[in-house]
């Protein structure tokens, strides 16, 4: 039994990465995307259970304490968590990631430190690494999160030498590493570079603006997920190593498909202090321009939605903030009874995390199959007979594609402007978090159907019912 052990444990870890890479590769459309979500939680319990069996593991009760106390937070938060709010829930795991993983770091030292054996140098540079990437996704992860939830400004934070300031703090990282390899016992200057690891993570996330914040919270995905393989390697736990990496490298090749998504790199959103980070504020007027707008009231808005024969729905981060997904669907349904094709339209980056939109109408029961992505809905809006926007802004911009001087040209955009009709829901004239107008509000196709989201679709559902 105790020849067979190690093995199964590790026969054990290799089903549940297979299974993380299985649940990882359902994640990828919205039909499986609840089964793949299962499958990995399988695989972390299977992984969970091998580490306790492992014979390195003694403190069972202080182990099933943790998890007790850990899972009861857990289950209580994810379940009175808003749907708006679910990238700030994102940006605290993986902050509270990094900080584990950390940790593990950090006890590590602290027992061979008491233990007087000597440091091994690969473990030395793993240990280094883990404070690093660890300290900076904890602090960065809590200051995003800080962001998106109100509690500190939204726009980028900067003074003069800040490139030059972090640089300074990169490389007396680098000293106290170096002194650390060739001195290992030294709690001061490893005390010392835990602390420059903690500010580097402030210091990374604070000239970001909110509109950037989910390319910000997939790269900190990504390097909780590198700060969790550093750890395996301190302790030597193939799981960890695997999971992490898997992590590591999903989060990467999500923040990329972002970047791509707003024609941006990655190196422009972590330094060019890009937009406002606020999409408040504004009246019902022409904001920053003396064209005009023509705006309608629900009745007019019910006529043209109910005697079309195609409508696409472009849902933004407006209708998740008044929480108007349950009203859209029961707008669609209702146009589905008179003969009226509805089709959603979903920007990659719409809203403030990846797949938010499609979360926040899967919540309503909404049809997969009734989504779009861009690049599959933009051939079609010539075809519709109207767009209705629900709050979104920068992503349907059409200076992104005819205006060169814009900080916006380039960037994929829902091209609305190409239907035959545009009905724009929105409580002012306020810009997005590019902080940018937007041309599309001032179009001789273009009408504003100014007031809340939920206020103005229940609006809308209740004139098409009469009509």
């Amino acid at each position: 039994m105790s020849d067979f052990l190690p093995t199964g444990i590790q026969l054990t870890y290799l089903v549940a990465a297979s299974l993380f890479i299985l649940g990882l590769k359902k994640l990828g459309s919205p039909a499986t995307a609840r089964n793949g979500n299962v499958v990995a939680a399988v695989g972390m319990l299977l992984a969970i259970v091998a580490t306790m069996l492992d014979q390195h593991v003694l403190n069972y009760e202080m182990i099933l304490l943790g998890l007790a106390i850990g899972s009861g937070i857990g289950a209580i938060a994810a379940y009175k968590v808003q749907m708006t709010e679910m990238p700030q829930m994102v940006g605290l795991l993986n902050g509270l990631g990094g900080a584990a993983s950390a940790l593990v770091a950090v006890a590590e030292f602290w027992r061979l430190l008491d233990s007087g054996a000597p440091v091994p140098l690969d473990v030395n540079i793993s240990m280094l690494l883990d404070v690093l990437i660890g300290g900076v996704t904890f602090t960065g992860s809590f200051l995003a999160f800080a962001k998106l939830q109100g509690l500190i400004s939204g726009s980028p934070i900067t003074f003069p030498f800040q490139q030059p300031f972090n640089l300074l703090l990169l490389g007396a990282y680098i000293a106290g590493s170096a002194y650390l390899i060739i001195t290992p016992d030294s709690l001061p200057i490893f005390l010392a570079v835990v602390a420059v690891s903690l500010v580097l993570g402030v210091m990374f996330v604070i000239p970001i603006g909110g509109g950037d914040m989910p390319v910000v919270i997939s790269l900190l995905n990504s390097l909780s997920g590198v700060a969790a393989s550093a750890a395996g390697f301190v302790v030597m736990n193939n799981m960890l190593i695997i999971a992490g990496a898997l992590v590591g490298a999903s989060g990467l090749i999500l923040t990329e498909i972002m970047c791509k998504a707003m024609n941006r790199s990655l190196f422009s959103v972590l330094f060019s202090a890009f937009g406002t980070g606020s999409a408040t504020g504004g009246a019902a007027s022409g904001g920053a321009t003396d064209q005009t707008v023509r705006s309608i009231d629900p009745e007019e808005g019910a006529m043209m939605l109910g005697y079309a024969r195609s409508v696409v729905i472009v849902p933004g981060y407006g209708m998740a903030v008044a929480q108007a997904q349950h009203s859209v669907r029961e707008l669609t349904d209702q146009l589905e009874r008179m003969g009226v094709d509805v089709k959603y339209a979903i920007h990659p980056v719409a809203g403030r995390m990846p797949g938010h939109m499609n979360v926040l109408l899967a919540e309503a029961n909404v049809p997969y199959t009734q989504l779009y992505d861009m690049e599959d809905i933009n051939p079609q809006f010539e075809q519709a007979d109207v767009a209705l926007v629900i709050g979104a802004n920068d992503v349907v911009n059409p200076a992104a594609r005819t205006d060169v001087n814009s900080p916006i040209f380039g960037m994929p955009i829902l091209e609305v402007d190409r239907a035959k009709q545009t009905i724009v829901i929105k409580r002012g004239m306020s810009t997005g978090f590019a902080g940018v107008d937007n041309e599309l509000f001032y179009k001789d196709k273009t009408t504003m159907l100014f007031g809340s989201a939920k206020d103005m679709v229940a609006k809308l559902v209740s004139e098409v019912k009469q009509l």
